[in-house]
């Protein structure tokens, strides 16, 4: 084994980089046996050099993280302070003073992660990101190393645990939404502000990156549809369930049945519970691999965390410093493909549509001609009505997201048709 210690700079030290500069003082024996040499914490870059923070010697920690990537005897730069700036200047700057970058930062990857990649090849560096999606699962490496040689056609799936802990408390004890998010606020689930994770923002940016690697395109932030799940009521829960579905915020990036192209997409969907995303409960994650050759593969366990992240983020430092040793570097962007992301209107899926119209004779008619105009077949019809009033539950066979766009559009505009109560995808199915 070699003497010489791999030195590693951490930059950000809350929940997930502490748990990091724990994990490597307690476990050092053992790193050091997996990767052939010690690794040492050389550095770590806070805010608040003030704050007490136990099992790290303050004579590491600096506030000025620009010098620290720029020393020149770092390894390895572990970047867990999120955001786009700083973050994408330090990472670059590590680059080119010899550093590779493990990195947890999701939101730059989606947006610049063709450009890190590029700075990564040209100076000869590793850029990691297990624990950018999913938490603990492993999730990235699968797709870009096991599942190389395969054809992948479909990754949907559960990428927000925030999200999943509000439907599953809607779904199992028929709380409101504002009900469900208050308790995810109490026990911690959610942020103070939870905008990017109820508003979809969080997992939408987890689908470009999956995207990206899953076709080999690149896939930015600005490609993903998204939409959030903060108008998902009780009433939509009630409606999937007497269709034997649960509803789920999913992260959906498909490959064109003529391989011509991609769609990513975030958004809530009804999906089958004999679906086993359907059983993924609580704050857990989970994600559904459909490729040629492995067939149907799902990856699941917890999303989110200060332990479970750092595990992701300790296991791409493990192989980063292997890589370092052994002067090689490992899989960089593959973006060959550069198959064009198609939008959201070409998607074609099943559609839950729930009308409020007026209780009398013809009204059934007027919404199903209207269907037909517009391309969309009719599955089922269910209506109740009473004192003049009614509400018409209508679910599609599979169409394109614009021509259910238009026929909404023309349902608005029917006398009848008092409002369009909600629309639900139908997935999994």
């Amino acid at each position: 084994m070699r003497t010489r210690p791999l030195k590693v700079a951490l930059l950000g030290c809350g929940v997930v980089g502490s748990e990091v500069a724990r994990i490597m003082t307690t476990h050092a024996d053992d790193l050091a046996a997996r990767i052939g040499a010690p690794v040492e914490l050389a550095g770590v870059a806070v805010r608040r050099p003030s704050k007490v923070r136990e099992g790290i010697d303050p004579a590491l920690v600096t506030t000025d993280a620009t010098a620290l990537v720029k020393r020149g005897d770092i390894d390895v730069v572990v970047e867990v302070i999120g955001g786009i700036e700083p973050a994408r200047t330090l990472i670059t700057t590590a680059f080119e003073y010899g550093a590779s970058v493990v990195s947890a930062n999701k939101a730059l990857l989606a947006q610049d992660g063709a450009a890190l990649h590029a700075a990564a090849e040209e100076h000869g560096e590793d850029l990691y990101y297990e624990a950018a999606v999913a938490g603990a699962i492993p999730l990235i490496r699968p797709l870009r190393e096991s599942l190389a040689g395969d054809k992948i056609n479909r990754v949907m799936g559960i990428v927000n645990g925030t999200t999943n802990f509000i439907l599953d408390k809607m779904d199992s004890t028929g709380a409101g939404y504002q009900e469900a998010l208050d308790e995810a606020t109490a026990l911690g689930y959610a942020e103070a502000d939870p905008t990017a994770d109820v508003e979809g923002f969080d997992a939408a940016a987890k689908a470009a990156i999956l995207a990206g690697i899953a076709f080999h395109t690149r896939v930015r932030l600005d490609d993903v549809y998204r939409e959030g799940m903060t108008e998902v009521t009780a009433a939509d829960f009630a409606s999937a369930k007497e269709m034997g579905c649960t509803i789920k915020l999913l992260a959906i990036c498909e490959r064109a049945a003529d391989g011509g192209s991609v769609t990513a997409r975030v958004h809530p969907a009804m999906i089958p519970l004999t679906h086993p995303l359907a059983s993924v409960r609580g704050a857990y994650n989970a994600v559904f691999v459909e490729s040629d050759a492995a067939g149907q593969l799902m990856f699941y366990g917890p999303g989110a965390g200060g332990a479970p992240t750092a595990s992701a983020v300790l296991g791409d430092l493990v192989a980063v410093c292997r890589n370092r040793l052994s002067g090689a570097t490992g899989p960089g962007e593959s973006a060959y493909a550069a198959l064009p992301v198609s939008p959201m209107g070409d998607v074609v899926t099943r559609y839950h549509i729930s009308l409020d119209v007026a209780d009398k004779p013809g009204v059934l008619a007027q919404v199903a001609t209207v269907f037909a105009e517009h391309g969309v077949s009719i599955d089922t019809v269910r209506q109740q009505g009473k004192d003049g009033e009614a509400s018409l539950v209508v679910v599609t066979h599979r169409a394109s997201d614009a021509s259910l766009s238009g026929t909404v559009e023309a349902l608005r505009k029917l006398d009848t048709v008092r409002g369009v109560a909600s629309i639900m995808r139908v997935e999994g199915e």
